[in-house]
């Protein structure tokens, strides 16, 4: 007995922490294993490099008065003259205030409409019903801008617009709907939410799957109709998810989509159309300005940036930060 006893103390004396610390350092046998699936991910870890990080360095350009001849390191620094420059033009202060409203109103009244899409859709009993709500409202994602753009002249054009030519059976005179300021801003974002609401409700969609039904059941039991079912345990449900793409939403809140700006743009409405990716376009590819266009790249990333770490350290006070 007692020899069988010290067999198993040598066991776990030896083989036991040898494996354990075979686990905890290199394995070669789960290395091979995971080969195929490290290579499956090489195309992404590349598109990245490439396309996202290498870029960076470019921005050293804001720093230097570029020229083709010299290249981006051999051009002479310029310190932070391009910044000087760029805050010293009387326009920036209207270009950064137009951008700062259109992606405010992007946010505050677009933000929305994804998550109460989602919840109509999740709350749809008729399963063909659904399905031709969902390809109706996904469908304007794969539609490009210059089709949207024209959609919208389709739509809002003064002189043979559709609705002008309701318009023209109360009063003789047309609105001119792209050319007044306010009514353009309204275009601008209910275009938006048209084409992305559809597509950003997969995320919410795919968050109320996760919801076990028994709690609506037992909801239901204690005589919650739909509006409490929807407040006590659907919002609750998908706080988590709404919270991370809000975080993400913030991310872009300096970009406003120079597509569909270039496309529903026009001199009557540029005082509150020009954002900092139609000046960049104007300044930058048009003008050759490249150190302009990349100061004012460079400040749009700081402020993105800050605005992130602004709304994750809001976020994780409710349990649900990005990071």
């Amino acid at each position: 007995m007692l020899r069988k006893v010290r067999e198993i103390e040598k066991q776990l004396h030896t083989t036991v922490p040898g494996k354990l610390n075979r686990r905890q350092g290199f394995d070669r046998m789960r290395f091979r294993q995971n080969v195929p699936i490290m290579l499956m991910f090489l195309p992404a870890l590349a598109f990245f490099l490439i396309f996202r990080y290498a870029p960076i360095g470019g921005l050293v350009i804001a720093f230097k008065d570029y020229n083709f001849a010299d290249g981006v390191f051999g051009s002479p620094w310029a310190g932070f003259k391009n910044f000087e420059i760029l805050f010293s033009q009387p326009q920036m202060l209207r270009i950064i205030r137009n951008t700062i409203i259109l992606s405010f109103l992007q946010i505050v009244v677009g933000f929305p409409f994804p998550i109460i899409l989602a919840i109509l859709l999740n709350e749809a009993r008729k399963l063909w019903f659904k399905k031709l709500v969902q390809t109706l409202v996904y469908l304007p994602h794969f539609l490009n801008w210059v089709i949207i753009g024209g959609i919208i002249a389709l739509v809002f054009a003064q002189e043979k617009g559709v609705l002008n030519h309701f318009v023209t059976q109360w009063s003789e005179t047309p609105y001119p709907f792209l050319y007044k300021e306010h009514s353009w801003i309204a275009i601008f974002v209910g275009s938006g939410i048209w084409k992305e609401a559809g597509w950003n409700a997969i995320i919410y969609l795919a968050a109320l799957a996760a919801v076990d039904p028994s709690l609506y059941e037992a909801a239901s039991m204690d005589g919650a109709g739909k509006l409490r079912q929807i407040w006590s345990i659907t919002l609750p449900a998908i706080l988590p998810t709404i919270a991370i793409m809000f975080v993400l939403s913030v991310g872009h809140f300096m970009e406003v989509s120079f597509d569909q700006i270039y496309v529903m743009q026009n001199s009557a409405v540029s005082a509150v159309s020009d954002v900092i990716s139609t000046w960049n376009f104007r300044v930058g590819i048009n003008g050759g300005q490249f150190s302009l266009a990349t100061a004012m790249g460079f400040f749009e990333s700081v402020v993105a940036l800050v605005l992130v770490i602004a709304a994750n350290v809001i976020a994780r006070r409710t349990g649900n930060s990005l990071w």
